[in-house]
């Protein structure tokens, strides 16, 4: 038996050579997702299969602990209250982390809890290096990371580093006038000579970006309210206290940092920008993100802050294109990871008018997931996100016409799509909370029932605008940032077991049947799937250190792709419309189903058809005979040989 084996790979190492001789036409191994080379068998060339698109990836050799685990974001406030105030706390979190862990959560993104005025809800610091009140106490939070750490959890500190609260002892000083010693701390400028403001730029949430100060007679910069007054990145004294702060919180024990609004810290020449609506402001997004020099300020907090640290650095980065996201991340970058914004924005024409809806296709979103698959191959990673607490919720935003129907089965398999993605995408997922629950936007009646201070603005923008009521109100149904914080649904009872008080924000009505309870003791649930695809990507090495590869890529309904590891690869198949749809099933080939939320088995039911809104996962094993390339040829041959 050993003399056969033998000469059969005897036999396969001469047809090798005999291939390199003739063709030389091969892919390297040096382009290859696995080390020394690899792919799925000959390729054409163009270096890969016709129809494919491909992108390799790094492998497990150097891959940090942030790469392989999955992080779940908590908007504090709304996800569990332990004092009866109705407000969620660092307590309320510490009761849940083995629900957590379940989830296979490896780290935790918190956000604000530092002493805050709320304006808009603690993404307005008055002091970094305290907790507020509405949260716990400094305590509180040493317990959290303590008791997280015993459960191989780490947490993750939200920096709001491009601005303060206007309540932050900072601020009050520099607006004390122009001689003091923080005087230059913040963006003042004089008036015009008419008195008004100094350029004609709009807040992200509306209305002038300029404030006037009494006290130093001047106006003031802020990219969000007028609570927010953005710090002056180019003194390198408000540099050094930053950086400060992040070491502070770095000796505590914390896992590393979400960079808040981080495209905006760097500022331009304060100049007039073209009107961009009735009110003849230009949109400030516009005039300042991603000013030249912003990436020379990062590096300076890369290595001033992480550097020498086993941490990981994520930076909210809207504006940043895929095609740009090499000098963000990377051994060159700036982060470890970027959220960039481009399939979160995919069905919205201008951020500002919440009513100018774009048309969009499963096309679109494959092209936009890919390029930052590709993006990242070869030097970086990805946050893989699809919901956050800015944004809607995964299944109104790319499945609007989902119903709700009352076995709640359609918006089950929606989810499941997304919760597919999220696990097998290659970088690390990022989980909001309640999305593992199938989470659904609020549809209230009325503008004045919601909480979000930026939803209001929209709203009233669009009526100045020309918009009629209700279809300002429907676009904020679609788009507020109150359908993401809503308060976390544990059990059916009353305040779906989130407070024993008044809730700050109303529950969402479905809340007696989407709850993690009910969804627990169900095996078909969201949260089970959640957990199972968790669970997977955990067990299975070719969906952490795997190379992304897309396949059926001219299929409308199916977003499909390959995840090559060393020695397995995983098929990943997910239908995005709510008929059957079809695909050459020589994809499958060799290949064995893992699991289906259609609840197939065996060979995946019926051969290249999904149903509708189905997510599967196959996967292939094989092992690579890898043949070196002669001298005068520069690329090898990687031949798959199946496992008899």
């Amino acid at each position: 038996m050993e003399g056969k084996v033998g000469l059969k790979k005897l036999i396969v190492i001469v047809l090798a050579v005999g291939l390199m001789i003739n063709v030389c036409g091969f892919r390297s191994s040096s382009q290859s997702g696995v080390p020394g080379g690899g792919s799925s068998g000959l390729q054409d060339e163009a270096g890969g299969q016709p129809g494919r698109k491909e992108s390799e990836g790094q492998m497990s050799e150097g891959m940090k602990w942030w790469q392989k685990t999955n992080v779940c974001e908590i908007y504090i406030r709304s996800f569990n209250d332990s004092d009866g105030d109705g407000i969620g706390d660092l307590n309320g979190i510490t009761e849940k982390l083995d629900y957590l862990k379940e989830l296979g959560i490896g780290a935790i993104w918190l956000t604000p809890c530092y002493k805050s005025p709320q304006a808009d809800n603690g993404y307005d610091s008055a002091d970094y290096y305290e907790i507020d009140e509405t949260f716990g106490t400094m305590e509180d939070m040493d317990h959290l990371i303590a008791e997280a750490g015993k459960r191989g959890i780490r947490i993750v500190m939200d920096l709001v580093f491009n601005h303060t609260s206007d309540q932050n002892s900072w601020f009050l000083e520099s607006a004390s006038g122009k001689d003091n010693p923080k005087s230059d701390w913040y963006i003042w400028r004089d008036a015009r000579p008419d008195g008004s403001e100094p350029t004609n730029w709009r807040n992200i949430f509306g209305g002038s970006a300029w404030t006037w100060s009494e006290t130093r007679g001047q106006y003031y910069l802020h990219t969000f309210l007028s609570e927010q007054p953005d710090l002056n990145w180019e003194n390198p004294e408000v540099r050094e206290a930053l950086y400060n702060v992040a070491n502070f919180w770095l000796d505590k024990g914390v896992g590393g940092f979400r960079m808040d609004a981080v495209t905006y810290i760097k500022k331009p020449a304060l100049t007039d920008g073209e009107p961009d609506g009735r009110d003849g402001r230009a949109a400030i997004h516009k005039m300042t993100a991603n000013t030249e020099g912003i990436l020379d300020f990062l590096h300076e907090f890369k290595d001033r802050v992480q550097r020498g640290r086993d941490i990981f650095t994520v930076g909210e980065a809207n504006g940043v294109r895929a095609s740009e996201l090499s000098q963000w991340v990377g051994d060159e970058g700036v982060f470890d990871m970027v959220f960039e914004f481009s399939h979160m924005l995919i069905d919205l024409n201008n951020e500002i008018d919440w009513s100018s809806r774009r048309n969009w296709s499963l096309a679109d979103l494959k092209r936009i997931l890919g390029d930052s698959q590709r993006n990242t191959a070869e030097n970086g990673w990805y946050p893989i996100f699809f919901e956050n607490h800015d944004q809607p919720r995964c299944i109104d935003h790319y499945f609007p016409w989902v119903s709700d129907s009352e076995n709640g089965s359609e918006e089950s398999m929606a989810a499941k799509v997304i919760g597919t993605l999220m696990f097998t995408l290659r970088g690390t997922p990022f989980v909001y909370q309640g999305q593992e629950l199938g989470f659904r936007n609020v549809t209230w009646d009325n503008i004045d029932d919601y909480n979000d201070i930026s939803t209001r603005r929209h709203y009233h923008f669009l009526i100045h605008e020309g918009r009629t009521e209700e279809e300002a109100l429907e676009a904020v149904r679609h788009f507020s940032r109150d359908s993401a914080r809503t308060p976390m649904q544990w059990t059916a009872e009353e305040n779906a077991g989130f407070t024993t008080g008044e809730p700050w924000l109303p529950v969402n009505d479905n809340y007696r049947t989407c709850n993690a309870d009910s969804e627990e003791k169900d095996p078909d649930s969201v949260l089970s799937w959640y957990r199972t695809m968790a669970a997977l990507r955990n067990s299975h090495a070719e969906l952490t250190e795997g190379s992304y590869e897309e396949i059926l890529n001219e299929n409308e309904q199916i977003y499909a792709f390959v995840r090559r590891g060393k020695s397995a690869e995983a098929i990943v198949l997910t239908n995005f419309s709510r008929e059957k749809a079809e695909f050459d099933a020589s994809v499958l080939e060799g290949a064995e189903l893992v699991i289906s939320s259609a609840g197939k088995s065996g060979n995946g039911g019926v051969e290249g058809v999904l149903a509708p809104l189905e997510a599967a996962v196959y996967e292939r094993t094989m092992n690579f005979l890898y043949v070196p390339a002669p001298d005068k040829c520069k690329r090898g041959v990687f031949l798959r040989q199946w496992v008899l």
